[in-house]
């Protein structure tokens, strides 16, 4: 197979991948009732297209404009533009190359570099705007997705996969290979979680006290069989985007076990959940099994090619077990409203990816 196949092929599942943030927006709506459902579906598609608009215009270009300088891969050679500190160049903080993905970035590998960005990119605008969508003017939450793709997750990108200082951690500081994200989804999720909890504190808006004699209890589900379709799209969106990224399909890096850490991940974030609320309630509660599932993925997708098998189970455990007790607390002892498990779901299973690496990695 020539290069250009590959890049075909990398391409087809970066498309694919995409299915990762469509089962993101069912799980978010089978869990709202009425027209909010509608708005969170209508939320959903439009952070897909500020996503593709802004990593196009400038994100790329912050986030793998130096991307040269730390691979030597054909067709990356003119992204060596990274600005860094005079006295190291190994702490970097945002690539200046690839605007608009013109010049140096029109090539089939810089073509192929952005699509398999893109869904990261998708998710960490995602969170915050199904999120606060009902809770700030449309023109607001535009300018807000846009910020979100063409700066902020890109310039964070870049330090731990664009040619960053956390790239370079290890041989700055010591520790190891520095920070490690194979597909960029946990900390895409990080970001997305901590952006829609920043909105959540600004924005100030709480749920009324419950009454005194009233027990708390999990935000219903009003659509279980979008939840549970969601749970297979995300799982099967965050497999295609693992080899969606040239730069790992052609090193030779990427091993079956990819696979198998994130079904097993996503399986215990299915089955502890489920246990959880059996216990408690009396019936396995569909939309924290759902959700248990995309924190499981998100607690497994920066280390899921490094770890054994069963880290990556413990792993997916403890992030369904984290739903629905942080579920519970947001919802019903804080008083947040929280719809869419922003919280729960990214923030926490992105921060418990990030750490797995450093504390798994076989």
């Amino acid at each position: 197979m020539d290069t250009n196949q590959l890049y075909l092929l990398n391409a087809l599942f970066a498309v694919l991948a995409l299915l990762l943030p469509a089962g993101i927006i069912l799980i978010s709506g089978s869990g709202l009732a009425g027209s909010r459902a509608a708005k969170s579906a209508v939320a959903g598609l439009s952070a897909v297209a500020l996503a593709a608009v802004g990593y196009w215009a400038c994100g790329f270009a912050f986030h793998l404009g130096g991307i040269g300088l730390v691979t030597d891969h054909p067709g990356l050679e003119g992204l060596v533009w990274e600005w860094a500190s005079p006295v190291n160049l190994d702490w970097g903080v945002m690539g200046l190359r690839g605007f608009f993905m013109l010049g140096e970035a029109a090539t089939a590998a810089a073509h192929s570099l952005y699509l398999a960005s893109l869904v990261p990119v998708v998710v960490a605008v995602l969170l915050p705007l199904l999120t606060l969508r009902e809770r700030m003017p449309g023109w607001m939450a535009a300018l807000a997705g846009l910020v979100l793709t063409a700066l902020v997750y890109p310039v964070a990108a870049n330090w731990f996969s664009g040619g960053g200082w956390l790239m370079h951690t290890g041989r700055t500081l010591g520790q190891g290979h520095g920070y490690v994200d194979l597909t960029g989804l946990s900390s895409a999720a990080v970001v997305g979680g901590l952006a829609a909890l920043l909105g959540i504190l600004f924005f100030g808006r709480r749920l009324p006290p419950l009454p005194e004699d009233e027990p708390g209890k999990l935000p219903p589900v009003h659509l279980p069989v979008l939840a549970m379709l969601g749970a297979f799209l995300i799982i099967a969106g965050t497999m295609a985007l693992t080899v969606a990224n040239p730069l790992h399909t052609q090193s030779g890096s990427l091993t079956p076990r990819i696979a198998v850490n994130l079904i097993l991940a996503a399986a215990g974030g299915i089955l502890v959940p489920s246990l959880y609320t059996w216990f408690t309630t009396g019936a396995a509660d569909s939309l924290m099994a759902a959700r248990g599932a995309v924190a499981g993925v998100f607690s497994v997708a920066a280390a899921m090619a490094f770890i054994p098998p069963w880290a990556a189970l413990v792993l997916g455990a403890v992030a369904g077990l984290l739903v629905p007790l942080v579920t519970f607390l947001v919802q019903n002892i804080l008083r947040i409203d929280d719809p869419t498990g922003a919280v729960p779901v990214g923030l926490l299973g992105g921060v418990l990816g990030v750490l797995a690496a450093g504390f798994f990695s076989d």
